[in-house]
């Protein structure tokens, strides 16, 4: 059907929910209307996630039971043991979240499928937690993330807690694809469904068995438990979702003299005040630097909406406060690590750290100073978890330290298999209190490291492509950097291009060997200090450019960050 005519089936359903008919009512942009019934809500690996209201290419209550009949179908096909392993579920703090969990719940009832799902709102570490804690075959959970308010999504675990792989994925959107009718999709009574044990709730059962699990985290208690009681640190768990679990974890590692960002602390749909509530942005932080500089805090930390990924400001000699990136806050963490197991003579052999290949040379070069191997992995948590596997499995002769991506994205302890924000709050907390031993704060600790390791600069460029004809122009921009093949940048020269969607590796005299890594669709430039990477987001319409350099000092580094970004968005632009 054309999107027209999909739109006028909605409009005729004389049973759809009260409050997407009424949006559907003021719909009067033809754009507007077409992006919602175009085509149907990208599906992938991660799941889904789109703009709430009526439409195919939407978030709402028929998408989401639509997904969940194709995950069913995949677990019918599988037999009586999967199902009755279930399914987790948990929900963040947005719109419509509950309400997407419990329709879940029910489209799985339906089956006669097993449901734990969680009493209230939980951070997305902690579902990922569960699916391992109760054996579950899958996961799910509602959450969009860091996204604006208008947004939600879907997001699908497998068995091991990280995101389902993509053999798996691939068949639940088969499934998907293959429903004809989306309001036509059974649903249990949730009552029933409790009264006979299909559905159990879960809530301070598995909340305390996480934070037995989280003790693990704490590397040094003694810091807590001396120069923790003094220092003081802001926390501001965005939209409320990260506050319980991340105030409990705190307390339980020994710090207790923290100040709440009051407003961010209520769970609130709306987001007050908070356009983009993202950590790695100034606006998340507007509210609790006020804060911060009221009561002489060193250090500033957020979560974002669903507690997955945490962000960071460090106050300056200057009393002003500077947020740092993912990639610093990730190298400082790893940095602390590595150092407290060399002193306690606890830092494995065969110790190895993973990232992405789009995060922070200056992770590994800390790596290597302490003779640990950086594995490097495809973006996306999943591929960190897949290597966690392998050193449990024994395919691999490693022991997992820690991991993460540049968005924001950590992990300490693998009793979880994605990022977890929980974790590093604890962890961030001590690094700091670490410092607070030595007279510094983390600004001071991060400028040690920068004199130690050389001066690194990242940044992450991302030029959204909505609507209709955006997957066709992020496609379009790829297709050019492949067949032009860019030989410099900004005066350097591409001494290795790395294309993951073939696996090869090609040097600046042509040859070409096999990277040894799964397929994706990204391109990577090596120069000599310095790379550059691009590939299509896998949630959002946008088209991703990553540049990370390093220079002698801070001002060359940031002269070359600019330099390069200029010659690549020109390239782009052409």
């Amino acid at each position: 059907m054309s999107w027209k005519d999909t739109y006028k089936v909605w409009q005729e359903r004389t049973d759809l929910e009260p409050d997407l008919k009424q949006e559907l009512a003021t719909m009067n942009d033809d754009k507007e209307i077409e992006d919602a019934f175009y085509g149907p809500l990208s599906f992938g690996t991660a799941g889904m996630r789109g703009l709430m209201g009526p439409g195919i290419n939407r978030m709402n209550v028929y998408t989401v039971r639509q997904a969940t009949e194709g995950l069913a179908t995949l677990m019918d096909s599988l037999g009586d043991d999967i199902k009755k392993r279930g399914v987790a579920i948990g929900y963040d703090s947005r719109h419509n979240s509950r309400k997407f969990a419990h329709d879940a719940a029910r489209v799985l009832g339906a089956h006669g499928i097993k449901v734990y799902i969680y009493d209230n709102l939980r951070p997305t570490p902690e579902l990922s937690f569960a699916v391992r804690h109760m054996g579950t075959y899958a996961g799910i959970m509602i959450t969009a993330s860091h996204n604006p308010k208008e947004y939600n999504g879907y997001k699908i675990y497998g068995e091991d807690g990280g995101q389902m792989p993509p053999k798996e994925s691939d068949m639940m959107t088969g499934y998907i694809r293959k429903i004809d009718d989306i309001f036509d999709i059974a649903l249990a009574d949730e009552q029933e469904m409790l009264d006979n044990g299909l559905e159990t709730i879960m809530g301070e059962d598995v909340d305390a068995a996480y934070l037995a699990n989280a003790k693990g985290v704490t590397v040094n208690p003694e810091l807590a438990k001396k120069y923790g009681k003094d220092m003081k640190f802001v926390f501001t768990p965005l939209c409320g979702t990260g506050r319980m679990l991340g105030e409990r974890a705190l307390r339980q590692a020994g710090f207790t003299n923290y100040e709440m960002e009051p407003t961010e602390a209520q769970p609130n749909g709306d987001f007050p005040g908070l356009e983009h509530p993202n950590p790695e942005f100034p606006e998340a932080f507007v509210r609790s630097i006020a804060l911060g500089k009221k009561v002489g805090a060193d250090v500033l930390i957020a979560t974002d909406p669903d507690a997955d990924r945490l962000g960071c400001a460090v106050r300056q000699p200057d009393g002003e406060y500077q947020l740092l990136t993912g990639n610093q806050i990730a190298s400082i963490m790893l940095a602390y690590i590595l150092e407290a197991h060399k002193q306690a003579g606890t830092l494995p052999k065969n110790a190895a750290a993973v990232k992405s290949i789009v995060s922070t040379n200056f992770a590994a070069k800390i790596a290597e100073s302490y003779g640990v191997d950086m594995i490097n992995v495809l973006t996306g948590f999943k591929w960190i978890a897949d290597q966690i596997h392998q050193y449990e499995t024994g395919k691999a002769d490693h022991t997992f330290m820690f991991g993460f991506e540049e968005s924001y994205g950590y992990l300490i302890k693998p009793f979880v298999r994605d990022k977890d924000a929980i974790q590093s709050l604890t962890l961030l907390a001590e690094v700091a209190a670490y410092y607070r031993s030595r007279n510094m704060t983390l600004y001071d600790g991060l400028q040690e490291l920068f004199k130690k390791y050389g001066y690194f600069r990242e940044k992450t460029i991302a030029n959204t492509y909505a609507g209709v004809d955006g997957p066709a122009k992020i496609k379009a921009l790829m297709k050019k950097f492949r067949e032009e093949a860019p030989t410099h940048f900004a005066g350097h020269q591409v001494v290795v291009t790395e294309d993951f969607a073939n696996g090869t590796k090609t040097t600046a005299d042509g040859k070409v060997s096999e990277l040894g890594i799964p397929e994706s669709n990204v391109l990577r430039y090596i120069l000599d200090d310095t790379w550059i990477a691009i590939r299509p987001s896998g949630t959002e319409p946008k088209l991703k450019f990553y540049i990370g350099t390093s220079a002698d000092t801070l001002d060359k580094a940031n002269e070359k960050l600019a330099n390069f970004e200029k010659a690549l968005q020109e390239f782009a632009e052409e």
